[in-house]
C-alpha cells in the first residue's frame, strides 16, 4: 500500500505541480515514488520522459491510488474545485495546501480547507497542512497573513518556500536538486522532512 500525499488548491498558479515534481525528487533515493497527475491539462504527464527515475501517470481510479506498488504516491490536482476531490482526499494520508503569502491568496484557500475538514470528519486519520509557497524574498510574510492562517483549522507548516527562479524553472531543468541553488534545495528538503514526519506519525 502506498502512502498518498495530495497537493491541492482550487486556484492555479500556486506551484502545485512544481512542488509535486521536486518532492518526488527528494524522496526517490529512499522510496519508490509515483507521481499521479489528475489535472486534465496533464502538465506533469507530458514531461514524464524527463523524470525517468520515478513513475508519472494519470488515473481515473482515485480509489486505486493507495493500492499502487510504490511506497509513496504524490498526487497533483486541477486548479479548480474538481468533483473528484472529496474521493481523492479520502484516499489520501496527507493533503498539502500551498498558498502564496498575500491576503487574498490566503482567503482564497478557504474552500479547499472546507473540503478537507469534511473529509477529516469521515476519515479522522487524514492529516493536512498549509505551506507558504512562492513567497517573495524581500517582501516577506506579514503578521496579518500569519494570524489568518493560524486561525484556520488546518495547521501551517514551518517550512516556507520562496519565489526563486531555480524553483520556477526546475521542471525544465531536471529538478531543483540539480540546480546547485543551496537555499532552494534546503527549502524543498525541509518540506519533504516535515511531510515524512507527518505521514509517519499517523
Amino acid at each position: 500500500m502506498a502512502k498518498v500525499i495530495t497537493i491541492a488548491h482550487q486556484k492555479g498558479g500556486v506551484g502545485k505541480s512544481t512542488l509535486a515534481i521536486n518532492l518526488a525528487l527528494c524522496f526517490q533515493d529512499h522510496l519508490s515514488v509515483a507521481v499521479i497527475d489528475t489535472d486534465l491539462q496533464g502538465s506533469l504527464y507530458h514531461i514524464k520522459e524527463d523524470f525517468a527515475k520515478f513513475s508519472i501517470g494519470s488515473t481515473d481510479d482515485v480509489n486505486g491510488i493507495p493500492t499502487l506498488p510504490q511506497d509513496l504516491a504524490i498526487v497533483d490536482t486541477a486548479p479548480y474545485l474538481s468533483n473528484r476531490l472529496p474521493a481523492l482526499f479520502l484516499a489520501s494520508d496527507f493533503i498539502l495546501v500551498p498558498t502564496k503569502a498575500g491576503f487574498f491568496d490566503v482567503m482564497a484557500v478557504r474552500s479547499t480547507l472546507a473540503l478537507i475538514e469534511e473529509a477529516q470528519r469521515k476519515k479522522p486519520s487524514l492529516k493536512a497542512g498549509i505551506v507558504l509557497n512562492m513567497v517573495k524574498p524581500r517582501s516577506g510574510i506579514t503578521q496579518d497573513v500569519i494570524s489568518l492562517l493560524k486561525d484556520m483549522n488546518i495547521p501551517l507548516l514551518q517550512t516556507v518556500i520562496h519565489d526563486r527562479v531555480s524553483i520556477t524553472r526546475s521542471s525544465l531543468t531536471g529538478g531543483i536538486m540539480k540546480t546547485g541553488d543551496r537555499k532552494a534545495i534546503s527549502e524543498i528538503t525541509s518540506l519533504a522532512e516535515e511531510l515524512v514526519t507527518e505521514i509517519s506519525d499517523r
